[in-house]
């Protein structure tokens, strides 16, 4: 379990990059999360404590100080300690050039973690962005400026490992990975993306199954299923809207592909879902204000003691 507090987006106004959600949570000894994939990518910095953050065979020990990246569709876990819990905050961004903002910061598929020493600063970005919980436009101006000053306080001193190399193969997954994360919605198929990539459809089988273990099939089609997902929680668009929006012009098929995936059909998911974001957003929002006020006591104090430290 964890204590948390959580505001997500509905339809986003920015479409080249975006918040999608931001949170903060206390969590209970052993906390965790997943195994699962998400839909959009997440940056999670801890203001205390420690854990774990796993990605395939890579497992990163994480403390207070540090933080990591969640990248679209990769399966991922963690875990706070059994003896000192982590504190986290984090944030989901997406959008179609979203990929190049942790690139700008030197995050990546072969750097996953990084340090901040100021993580008193992220923690009142965040504070401030959930107490704007209304999808006005004042609000929206109001985040998106608040997610570029996340990412330029991130970028101020982090401190990165150097950049590990990337094989060819890597690459080749990763532009797949880019070029249905950029088409997904105009109904590409396999051979679409082999073509992009100038390799054969076998070659290109043989690059997923041995990198993620699935077909490129199976990976479109949990790719737009995810986004579906996301669509289906954060927004009020119909089922023939979403079914067309992931690449879907028949929405009958779109129902079958995504019940075969998720157990439930689209409504049945988004009842489900929508009735749980809520309740989890209505009992955040009455003990924001006493959490914003001593962030900023926090921040004044720290303020105070660096200025007498000079």
């Amino acid at each position: 379990m964890e204590d948390s507090y959580v505001l997500q987006l509905l339809a986003p106004k920015f479409k080249e990059f975006h918040l999608c959600f931001c949170g903060y949570a206390q969590c209970n000894p052993l906390h965790s999360f997943g195994p699962a994939a998400r839909p959009n990518y997440i940056i999670h910095y801890i203001l205390d404590g420690k854990g774990f953050y796993q990605v395939g065979d890579r497992k990163y020990e994480l403390s207070k100080g540090q933080g990591f990246l969640i990248e679209p569709e990769t399966l991922t876990f963690y875990q706070a300690d059994k003896e000192e819990p982590w504190t986290y905050l984090w944030i989901g961004f997406g959008g179609t050039r979203a990929g190049y903002r942790p690139h700008d910061i030197g995050l990546n598929s072969g750097q996953l973690i990084f340090q901040c020493s100021y993580g008193n600063e992220l923690k009142q970005i965040v504070l401030s962005m959930l107490k704007h919980t209304q999808s006005t436009t004042t609000n929206i101006y109001f985040l998106q400026g608040k997610l570029y000053e996340f990412f330029s306080v991130l970028s101020r001193d982090s401190a990165l490992e150097a950049t590990q190399e990337i094989s060819q193969e890597n690459n080749y997954i990763q532009e797949a990975i880019s070029f249905i994360r950029n088409h997904y919605s105009k109904g590409i198929s396999v051979t679409d993306v082999a073509e992009h990539l100038n390799v054969n459809r076998s070659y290109l089988y043989v690059l997923f199954k041995n990198a993620l273990d699935m077909s490129p099939k199976e990976f479109l089609t949990k790719f737009c299923v995810s986004r579906a997902k996301e669509q289906l929680t954060l927004t009020d668009f119909s089922i023939e809207h979403i079914a067309h929006s992931c690449g879907y012009h028949d929405a009958l098929v779109f129902s079958k592909a995504f019940k075969a995936q998720i157990g439930l059909t689209p409504r049945e998911y988004r009842k489900q879902n929508r009735a749980e974001t809520q309740d989890k957003l209505v009992a955040s929002q009455n003990e924001l204000e006493s959490l914003m006020i001593k962030g900023k006591a926090y921040i004044h104090e720290e303020s105070k003691n660096r200025q007498n430290e000079i």
